[in-house]
């Protein structure tokens, strides 16, 4: 069966013009593929978190009660309220700190109940089997940092505080999806685990009929707080708090991936109808010849469309493939993140992405295809590829003018002949060299960002005692005076750690605690000041998220069973214990008892030039067994992932851009092949032919270049804020303030080595073409 005109027309196109035809399915390819990762791991990022809890019941809302301010049955009217759907418990709680062998495991929040199931927080049981008399525990699957370990079924665990030091046995394990305990008994066993003379308190759990927003939870905790007698509620944990820290490992990705995103369409959009527009016009003749032997309007429409769309389609399947190729190690992060199993980029997100680009890409081809499907046949054979008569020549006569070589000014003076194409070249430059600013911003704060959470640079060594037992003043008046001695000491200071209890915070508060002057270890300050006495303390911005506090705040926290105020007087950026963290002298810790402020290790600061790896060698030949003393090359995982697909969407931008310049210069050099016939017949060498072609597009890429530095560094300082608010920080002023006058003086050349580098395959395709081949092409 013969094919129809418009497909032969197609196919000739296609073969005739493969450079535009290869650029579309490139540029198709990188922005699809760009889509692809950013959508998908929009989606994947929330649905894991959605989808368990509506599974499991989740609680809106933990509420925690004194419950000695209000009876049983006070408690129970505030389900028949209006903004209350379903309710669980009181269950009763207490805050434990156990231990194994003699070694400590941090605080807990245990909880009394009967069984897993219920209308509210419907736990899942891992293994093992639900608590069913005294002496056993269910611990949390996905304990909350610093709440717990992971020990294997049958461990027992101490619990000092409590009468006769009670010993429980691990029996299972389960899941919360919002976090409520860090482990479960039989109501029973509270009374055996809370110290004499401790407050009691209760849980109990809500689910609202509208809680879809912060300020709507707010609402609905008011309510239940005024039913019930002042001063019972005393804490509160919303499952949007929750939600945001459990995604939080993933959200940063989206807002670079949504800009290189964006960038990619846009640049895609434009370059396809470059490449339509110039096909037009390169192709007056031919149009006018599928005119003259009976091509009608719709059928040169039909055709110029499908050379575009045929390497479209080819470029989005592509693009998908790709896309779901570089979601599988983020995605294999938000799984282990969520635990909530293997994920892949939704089937409906590989549909709609190539249908979407698909559908711009059709709406760009339109306008040049309809353009030239109403030009008449003549019309179209008498104009030829030719610019039209007049553009550009008072450019070549300013330029002329110049004390410059004939080919520059040649080539500097080619653009204005096509302002369109130039424009859109230019913007498409733009948007590469935009790219690569952003890109090269964005990278220096990460590796910024991974310095101030690691502090590997200003404390590169530490020193702990290997088996981890308390070593006593003698001990730690020993290892101070050896560090003091070892060669390449600058800066010592111990530092005790412990985990803290706060009401209404289900996850415990990580304590770290320094016996000396800690300003040298590198935390950078948000706002506020660094503490500067006791009861003073710095805290991480997760920590006043969850607790809904401010710098200048006092708080109260429990360690060792003990009351402590502290002050808020700073926010550090850190990330320790999902930012549940709080920062202090052993002065403020040390009412809770001399356990806390027992060393757990000490930060060594080295002098200029002191080798991290040799001064740790020689310290611990000195200290021997007993001691560890490590080099801090902690390293993010999930920040080296970001900077590594950074680097690679910024140089797939950067190719794209690339390919539409070559493209650019591809029509250019086909349009005025006889122009360079007769350069070359008058006498333009081959390195003067490449020298002009080049200026065809070097000073729109310079301009290109000067545009894309404050635009990038805009793009730069809106999305790093953007990235770190999804992470639950808030950034110093300087990891936004990372372009120096010399970088910047540089990225302005990236246009320029862009479009170079774009041009440089025509540019010798023109220096070997030949002087009658070129004539005879008129």
């Amino acid at each position: 069966m013969r094919a129809s005109p418009v497909r032969r027309a197609i196919r000739g196109g296609l073969k005739r013009r493969w450079v535009p035809t290869l650029v579309i399915a490139l540029v198709l390819l990188a922005s699809t593929g760009a889509s692809v990762l950013a959508l998908g791991l929009i989606v994947d990022s929330s649905a894991p978190f959605d989808h368990a809890f509506a599974a499991q019941n989740g609680a809106h809302a933990e509420v925690i009660v004194n419950s000695a301010l209000a009876t049983p049955a006070e408690l129970a009217a505030t389900r028949k309220l209006l903004e209350v759907t379903a309710t669980a418990g009181p269950f009763a709680e207490v805050a434990i700190s156990p231990n194994q062998g003699g070694y400590p495991l941090g605080p807990m929040t245990i909880v009394g109940r009967a069984s897993p199931g219920g209308p509210v927080d419907d736990l899942t049981l891992q293994s093992g089997h639900w608590a069913t008399k005294p002496g056993q525990i269910v611990m949390a699957s996905d304990p909350a940092p610093g709440e717990s370990i992971m020990l294997p079924l049958g461990s027992r665990i101490s619990v000092t505080g409590g009468p006769g030091s009670p010993q429980l046995t691990i029996v299972g394990f389960a899941n919360s999806v919002t976090s409520t305990a860090a482990g479960w008994v039989v109501p029973s066993e509270i009374a055996s685990l809370t110290a004499a003379g401790a407050p009691t308190s209760s849980q109990l759990l809500y689910r609202f009929a509208s809680a879809s927003t912060a300020a709507e939870v707010r609402a609905d905790v008011a309510a239940v707080s005024a039913a019930l007698p002042p001063g019972t509620v005393a804490g509160v944990q919303s499952y949007l708090t929750v939600k945001t820290q459990e995604t939080g490992n993933v959200a940063p990705f989206v807002p670079f991936l949504v800009a290189f995103g964006l960038i990619g369409l846009v640049m895609s959009v434009l370059i396809v109808a470059n490449v339509v527009s110039g096909a037009v016009v390169a192709g007056y003749r031919r149009i006018g010849i599928l005119k003259s032997i009976g091509f009608t309007p719709g059928q040169v429409v039909a055709a110029y469309t499908g050379q575009v769309l045929v390497p479209a389609v080819a470029g989005c399947l592509g693009g998908v493939v790709l896309g779901n190729l570089l979601a599988i190690p983020l995605l294999i992060k938000t799984a282990q993140v969520l635990g909530s199993g293997r994920l892949i980029v939704p089937v409906s997100v590989d549909v709609a992405v190539p249908a979407a680009m698909l559908a711009l890409v059709g709406i760009a081809a339109m306008a040049p295809a309809a353009r030239a499907g109403r030009m008449g046949a003549v019309q179209a054979i008498a104009a030829g590829r030719a610019p039209n008569q007049g553009r550009g020549y008072a450019a070549h006569r300013f330029l002329a003018k110049l004390r410059l070589p004939r080919p520059v000014t040649v080539g500097l003076a080619a653009p204005f002949a096509r302002p369109a194409r130039t424009a859109g070249t230019l913007v498409a430059i733009l948007l590469g060299a935009t790219a690569v600013t952003f890109a090269v911003g964005l990278s220096t704060s990460l590796r910024l960002v991974v310095a101030g959470l690691s502090h590997d640079q200003t404390l590169p060594v530490q020193v702990s005692l290997a088996n981890g037992n308390n070593i006593g003043p003698a001990g730690q008046r020993a290892i101070v005076a050896a560090l003091r001695a070892q060669p390449g000491t600058q800066h010592l200071v111990a530092e005790a750690d412990d985990q803290a209890t706060m009401p209404g915070l289900s996850r415990q508060i990580n304590v770290t605690a320094f016996g000396g002057n800690a300003t040298w270890t590198g935390y950078d300050i948000v706002s506020g000041h660094w503490y500067t006495g006791p009861g003073q303390a710095d805290v991480a911005t997760g920590f006043l998220t969850a607790t809904g506090t401010a710098v200048g705040d006092t708080v109260m926290i429990g360690l060792d069973g003990r009351q402590i105020p502290v002050r808020i007087v700073g926010e550090v950026f850190d990330s320790a214990n999902r930012g549940i963290d709080m920062i202090t002298s052993t002065q403020t810790v040390a009412a809770a008892g001399p356990s806390q402020t027992e060393p757990y290790q000490y930060d060594v600061g080295l002098r200029p030039g002191t080798s991290a790896a040799t001064y740790a060698q020689a310290l611990s030949s000195r200290l021997g067994a007993s001691y560890s003393a490590q080099v801090n090359n902690r390293q993010s995982t999930v920040v080296n992932l970001m900077v590594a697909i950074i680097g690679m969407l910024t140089l797939m931008l950067a190719v794209v851009a690339g390919l539409g310049v070559l493209n650019t210069i591809v029509m250019h050099t086909r349009e005025r092949v006889h122009d360079l016939g007769v350069f070359k017949a008058i006498g333009m060498t081959p390195p003067q032919m490449i020298t002009m072609v080049i200026c065809w597009v070097a000073a729109t890429g310079l301009v290109a270049g000067l545009l894309a530095v404050p635009i990038g560094i805009g793009v730069h300082r809106y999305v790093l804020p953007v990235m770190a608010s999804a992470a639950d920080l808030a950034l110093p002023a300087s990891f936004l303030n990372v372009y120096g006058g010399l970088e910047m003086a540089g990225l302005a050349l990236a246009g320029v080595v862009i479009a170079v580098v774009g041009a440089l395959l025509p540019a010798g395709w023109a220096a070997r073409i030949r002087t009658a081949t070129a004539l005879h092409a008129e």
